[in-house]
């Protein structure tokens, strides 16, 4: 009795994935087609998805044509805000190790070489626990998402 539904079950289970899928375009597929072809497809879904006119096609292919020449220029200018960004954090960080020189330049001119040999020890202990506190956050957002 168990072989038997044993064998009604995969009989079962081997029909269901031997039905045709319907064949979606793969992602790598999409990013291959330019803009123009990625409408033309989305035109010929709707048209027969929804059973559009001539008249609705081609009132159709003008919004979507619309509709990508502003999500192209958002695109570009959402690259050029990061490449702004980019340029900002890069300025900062080069503002900062310079303030860090001329720091360390004065702690050189007050301190003996043994206190100055301290000082740096413990920043570099700092430095070294900031960077472990960073990664148990990013550890911790991460169990978090994965969690949700």
């Amino acid at each position: 009795m168990k072989k038997l539904i044993i064998a009604a079950l995969l009989v079962v289970g081997m029909t269901t994935f031997a039905q045709d899928k319907k064949e979606r375009p793969k992602r790598a597929q999409m990013e291959k087609m330019t803009p123009e072809q990625r409408q033309e497809k989305q035109l010929q879904r709707m048209t027969t998805e929804l059973g559009l006119n001539a008249k609705q096609q081609e009132q159709m292919k003008q919004l979507l044509a619309e509709q990508a020449t502003k999500r192209e220029a958002m695109m570009e200018k959402r690259e050029a805000s990061r490449e702004e960004m980019k340029k900002q954090r890069e300025a900062s960080r080069d503002k900062m190790e310079k303030q860090r020189e001329t720091m360390e330049n004065k702690m050189k001119a007050i301190l003996t070489p043994e206190q100055l040999a301290k000082w740096k020890s413990n920043q570099e202990k700092m430095k070294e626990r900031a960077g472990n506190r960073m990664k148990e956050r990013m550890h911790d957002k991460m169990q978090d998402d994965m969690e949700n």
